[in-house]
């Protein structure tokens, strides 16, 4: 019976191992310098360049987020609740030394001594205290600009308290003399030289009021202005001045400043008030001295 059946199925697997013969036999290499040989050898290398890019696009992956991590600074102290918590309450304690007694215990103001302070933000503190205006010496028509009596330190501290508590504009980051300096010229002239004068010299105003000279201010004094508004000054959102547009100012202001001035003396850069009367001193002064020695020769 084993002898039957095994002769029974060499008929039906004869002609399958034979057809695996002939397509074995039929697979022969290609000749040496054959167009097949060619083809062959390019797709094999194509094959090797997608593996070779694929491996150094994942070893560029992997060495760029090993260097962010080891070169990417750490948390800031905004970014730490537990430094940040500190900062607040170092704020607190000073606000309640210099501050309580004209704003309140809560930010809300006190009649005929302080303005509120919710939603002024740190922008408006930075201002006020680094500038020294801040604590008031007395009532006046205007804070006079003088030595800060709190070091930086201990003003990012009232900062961090009264925006904890009161919300408000923040001071930006970065760069803040980034914009287009003739966009900066155009919006100065637009918003700011009416007060200011054409160069950032101040000038007087209305109630004894004045507006300050930006030649002793920096980047961030100029836009913390911008964002707070103190004094006369208006407020310049965003709405009004975007970021660029703000930093499009300070690089005019600051550029301006260390620029010498072509015509000789800068007479003040107060403008043609100036001008005139030196024009007027020493020109009339000059035709009377020529008028009178002129009378005397003859």
């Amino acid at each position: 019976m084993s002898t039957t059946n095994s002769t029974d199925a060499r008929p039906d697997d004869a002609p399958e191992g034979g057809r695996r013969g002939l397509l074995r036999f039929g697979r022969r290499r290609p000749e040496a310098g054959s167009p097949a040989l060619a083809a062959t050898v390019r797709r094999r290398s194509k094959q090797r360049r997608r593996v070779a890019n694929v491996a150094g696009l994942m070893a560029a992956l992997v060495l760029t987020g090993v260097g962010y991590s080891a070169l990417a600074p750490g948390a800031s102290a905004a970014d730490d609740p537990q430094s940040y918590n500190s900062a607040v309450d170092a704020g607190r304690d000073i606000y309640t030394r210099s501050c309580i007694t004209c704003h309140g215990s809560n930010l809300q103001g006190v009649s005929k001594r302080g303005p509120s302070l919710i939603g002024v933000g740190s922008a408006a503190v930075y201002f006020q205290v680094h500038t020294g205006r801040m604590p008031l010496v007395r009532q006046q028509a205007q804070a006079d600009e003088r030595p800060s009596l709190f070091s930086d330190e201990q003003v990012d501290q009232l900062m961090a308290y009264i925006q904890a508590n009161g919300g408000g504009p923040t001071l930006p980051s970065g760069d803040l003399r980034d914009g287009d300096l003739a966009q900066g010229g155009e919006l100065f002239r637009l918003n700011c030289a009416q007060c200011h004068n054409f160069v950032g010299e101040g000038g007087a105003l209305s109630s004894g009021k004045r507006a300050p000279s930006l030649g002793e201010a920096n980047d961030l004094t100029i836009y913390s202005a911008m964002l707070s508004g103190p004094e006369n000054m208006p407020v310049f959102g965003d709405n009004q001045l975007n970021p660029s547009e703000k930093r499009s100012i300070i690089n005019y202001v600051q550029t301006i400043k260390a620029q010498a001035d072509p015509g000789g003396a800068g007479i003040g850069r107060v403008g043609p008030v100036a001008e005139g009367l030196v024009i007027w001193t020493v020109g009339i002064g000059v035709l009377l001295f020529g008028i009178f020695w002129m009378g005397t020769k003859a």
